[in-house]
């Protein structure tokens, strides 16, 4: 009789939960987010003119050659190499990315129709969702041009994680919270990562630019669901699970932060890159640590929020490589990238 009494009340306290029409400002956020969705949105077969000759991908276009601001290409091994190597690097690097993208995207698309499945009638995050879902589905075909443009044959994320892919929407129903926390853990790098190149300012490929403005451009809306979201949920946890959560945020974060920026083993293998180049890059350097750490400003900024940084939780940030102070700002720019704008 006990264990069905509490089974009952945590059923209602979930359903409670998923609703939020009493909250008239979340509610307003949504309205407002749905809203851009429809006055503002792309189609990756209209609105980039793939057959464009200015989109044309030729051998030995120096607009391949990686940024400075990309770890692999700030590093003084990459900049050695002869100019039709890094050409030859930077294209696989950046299908690569384009390919990890699309695969993030699938699953967090599957994640949100799971969520959406048992919103209640009325709710606006349903709309909101939808409307989501509707604009992953074009960034994975417009990744997936990308990629069949460069004619690469990259594999996208790890195998593991491939695997994992399986299981993870699955989570997005009963447990939404550490979900959207994983949203942020891929959505939060690689959005971070496109506007540091961006806004470098150096001259990129026609296909790698548009799609990044693209990408950038509507992926504003879904993290800031995402944070909009966490922002109302998580203050309303029990103590145990916020105190859970708090522990848990900052391994999300790198392991899945770790699976999406460095590339997978058949990157290194294919160009016989040295191990301790791959240890430099991937976060042994200085520069490369605060390239990890600048990642999570926003998110380490949502934890103070929302009451995830206590000591125990400052430690585990640290204990990840990821520690630092939180944004003023959701998308507050790194210094480096202000100087060089000004």
């Amino acid at each position: 009789m006990a264990v069905k009494t509490a089974r009952t009340r945590i059923v209602r306290r979930w359903r409670k939960n998923m609703d939020v029409l009493d909250d008239a400002e979340y509610v307003d956020t949504l309205q407002t987010l749905s809203e851009g969705s429809v006055r503002r949105n792309f189609n990756p077969y209209t609105d980039i003119d793939w057959d464009s000759p200015e989109f044309q991908v030729t051998p030995n276009d120096d607009r391949w050659i990686l940024p400075a601001t990309d770890p692999i290409g700030q590093h003084p091994w990459y900049q050695a190499q002869t100019r039709e190597r890094q050409i030859e690097i930077g294209m696989w690097r950046q299908a690569n990315v384009a390919k990890v993208g699309l695969h993030f995207e699938s699953i967090l698309i599957r994640g949100l129709m799971n969520y959406a499945f048992w919103v209640p009638n009325g709710s606006p995050e349903y709309r909101y969702c939808l409307h989501e879902s509707v604009e992953e589905c074009n960034h994975t075909m417009m990744f997936q041009e990308m990629v069949n443009r460069i004619g690469v044959d990259v594999p996208g994320m790890p195998r593991v994680l491939k695997w994992l892919s399986q299981f993870i929407p699955l989570v997005a129903g009963p447990r939404p919270v550490p979900f959207f926390f994983g949203v942020l853990a891929g959505e939060e790098p690689i959005d971070h990562t496109q506007k540091a190149v961006l806004r470098e300012g150096k001259s990129l490929h026609p296909i790698m630019e548009r799609v990044m403005a693209i990408h950038v451009a509507e992926e504003a809306r879904h993290i800031s669901f995402a944070h909009e979201y966490l922002r109302k949920r998580v203050p309303h946890l029990a103590r145990a699970e916020r105190f859970g959560l708090s522990l848990t945020v900052p391994l999300i974060m790198r392991v899945l932060c770790q699976a999406i920026i460095v590339p997978p083993k058949a990157f290194w293998q294919e160009f016989d890159i040295p191990r301790s180049v791959k240890k430099e890059i991937f976060f042994r350097s200085p520069q490369a640590r605060q390239f990890l750490r600048d990642m999570f400003g926003d998110v380490r900024m949502l934890c103070h929020d929302t009451g995830l940084m206590n000591p125990f939780a400052k430690l585990m940030w640290r204990i990840c490589k990821i520690d630092g102070p939180p944004s003023r700002y959701r998308s507050e720019p790194a210094r480096q990238h202000v100087v060089s704008a000004a």
